[in-house]
């Protein structure tokens, strides 16, 4: 086993990382009190590929592999929850299932604005009652000769305000089956779209989550994104990749507040000496550092297995809850180790704690991990 990245790996981690130091976690306070991402970072990332990690280069992304992709994420991750999420969402949800089925005049159309780093794209999949529910979805899209007329609701959407297309997950049969959905390609400014104003959250304030509402929504019958009938599959593939990237996001998480811990921790002096010589203290910093080090490992994992064309959904759920959970503890620990300090805005660790408290309910809440790796363990010893 070789644990350690190429030599490729380690370079594209230190321009990120360089980049992330001096365009993003300067303004990652900002972005969190305005609420809006920072838009002269964003039109800077496709000379990095972040505006397209796993698009193929001929539509203008970078064409990098899945662990490549997690390393970035990861790093975003480590300074700005709120960039992190919205380039998370755009790579993985936004321009996963265009690359993955879109036809070529589709790829060619829509990945080349999603690469520009002038768009954020989006998957508009959870609706109002029916969360993890994905068979209780109701929004429907009938054929009406050469268009599909949608109607419905989406709910808890990540950039639909900053795409130019939306894939929307939907019923285009009343059957109850699982061969009952499809995906759609919806462009926002279509007549009928409603895109309500942005969600007020706990954290992850610069990342928009919108309402979306369908009324008589009329789209062109070729905006179908691969077969119709596949749509749960397609989401189900779409969401085992996205745990990996939520994993590394939550890496980065973790990985940032512990920076900051570690720091006060030899800075600041009680009982005259630096607290960071406490046994209590340690006993945290160690913790984290072992925690983050087995979730990072775990997130690695997954990523090669995907890269290898191998069978990986448990270990994306592994890696994804794993590392949400960790992220809790590390910043929860973080706050603890600044004392009254960490509990006030002027430390990013109160914003790093906000920010990971998605990580265990998007993309599968830590419940709905546990029931994807039991039911694959179960499958697998039978």
């Amino acid at each position: 086993m070789d644990f350690a990245l190429n030599q490729e790996q380690q370079m594209y981690q230190k321009a990120v990382r360089d980049f992330c130091e001096g365009e993003i976690k300067p303004y990652a306070a900002e972005v969190d009190r305005t609420g809006e991402l920072r838009w002269d970072a964003i039109r800077k990332m496709p000379s990095l590929g972040l505006t397209g990690l796993q698009v193929p280069e001929e539509y203008g992304g970078a064409g990098l592999d899945t662990l490549s992709a997690a390393i970035a994420v990861e790093e975003l991750g480590r300074v700005c929850g709120s960039t992190a999420l919205s380039i998370s969402a755009h790579n993985g949800l936004g321009c996963g299932p265009i690359i993955k089925w879109g036809t070529e005049q589709q790829k060619q159309h829509y990945l080349t604005k999603l690469t520009s780093g002038e768009y954020l794209g989006a998957l508009a999949l959870t609706e109002p009652n029916a969360g993890s529910d994905l068979n209780n979805a109701r929004t429907l899209a009938v054929r009406d000769g050469q268009t599909w007329v949608i109607n419905g609701a989406k709910a808890w959407i990540t950039n639909p305000k900053y795409a130019p297309v939306i894939t929307v997950f939907l019923r285009t049969s009343t059957e109850k089956t699982s061969r009952s959905f499809s995906m759609i390609l919806v462009e926002p400014n279509t007549q009928g779209v409603t895109l309500h104003a942005p969600e007020k959250k706990m954290g992850l304030k610069g990342s928009p989550t919108q309402m979306i509402n369908f009324d008589d929504v009329h789209v062109p019958a070729e905006n179908l994104l691969g077969p119709e009938g596949n749509g749960m599959y397609q989401t189900l593939e779409t969401l085992d990749g996205g745990r990996i990237s939520i994993g590394a996001l939550s890496v980065g998480l973790a990985q940032g507040a512990f920076e900051e811990a570690v720091r006060y921790a030899k800075q600041r002096e009680a009982f005259g000496q630096q607290i960071a010589n406490f046994q209590a203290i340690q006993w945290m910093i160690a913790d984290a550092a072992l925690e983050i080090d087995a979730s990072r490992l775990m997130v690695y994992r997954a990523a090669w297995l995907k890269d290898q064309g191998k069978p990986f959904s448990k270990e994306a759920a592994m890696a994804k809850l794993m590392a949400s959970e960790v992220a809790e503890k590390v910043c929860f620990n973080a706050i603890q180790i600044h004392g009254s300090y960490g509990y006030s805005a002027e430390f990013p660790v109160e914003r790093m704690y906000r920010d990971q408290r998605l990580m265990s309910i998007g993309e599968g809440t830590s419940q709905i991990q546990r029931l994807v790796i039991a039911r694959r363990v179960l499958q697998d010893m039978a």
